[in-house]
Formats: structure tokens, sequence, C-alpha cells
């Protein structure tokens, strides 16, 4: 595994570091890509403060919308423009960064999972 947070930065440019326009209204922001070559996956990881882990945050249906959206406008172009196709994509909402693969049972995180084919993000479900 290998974060290529740099690479999606240059490609992004300051839609990493600015809130990203979702459906749901919140505000939104990349934190950091992980690409895994050996299973041809990338990990997309966003955080939405809003998301809190009390309870009293918003909850996955409010937020169900923005995946495909981020998927198909933020996703499709920084795959493509790095010559990766038919990959496997899961785009991560929580309330904070989490460094990918650490436990963090009080953090709030939603997960979608994709199929990127023929430029297309096909949902698989999680």
């Amino acid at each position: 595994m290998k974060s290529a947070f740099g690479l999606i930065f240059a490609l992004l440019g300051s839609a990493v570091c600015a809130d990203i326009d979702v459906p749901s209204g919140l505000d939104v922001a990349l934190y950091d890509v992980v690409m895994e070559p050996d299973t041809n996956t990338a990990r997309f990881l966003f955080v939405a403060p809003a998301l809190s882990p009390d309870g009293a945050g918003v909850t996955f249906t409010e937020v169900e919308a923005d995946f495909p959206y981020i998927c198909e406008t933020l996703v499709l172009p920084a795959l493509a423009s790095n010559n990766w196709h038919d990959a496997n994509v899961i785009i991560s909402l929580a309330d904070r960064e989490v460094p990918f693969g650490i436990l963090t049972p009080d953090a709030t995180q939603f997960f979608e999972m994709y199929q990127v084919q023929d430029n297309t993000c096909i949902w698989e479900g999680l």
C-alpha cells in the first residue's frame, strides 16, 4: 500500500484543501488517498465533521447520494489521469481524519465500494 495523496493533490489541485460540494450540502474534504496496486484498489478518504460520533450527527441516509457523486466527479478523473482503469474504489466519509488501517472505534465512518468499468462507477455495496 502506498499513499498517493501527493499525486492526487497534483491532479485535483485546491479541491483537496477546500470543501467539496456534495449533494447533502455537508462540508466534505479529501484528506488522503491510498493506492493498492496489488489489488487495483484506490481508497479515497474524506472528512465530514458533521458525522458526529455521539449519534446526534448526520446519518448514512443523509449522505448516501454523496458517494456516487464523489465517485463520478472526483474519483473517476483522478484515476483516469493516473492510468488506473477497471479499478476497485472505496470511498470513506468520517467525522475526523482516521489514519488508514488504524482501528478507531470512537470515529463515525461510512464506506461505499465501487467497481470502475468503462469510466463508470458501479456500486458494489458494502
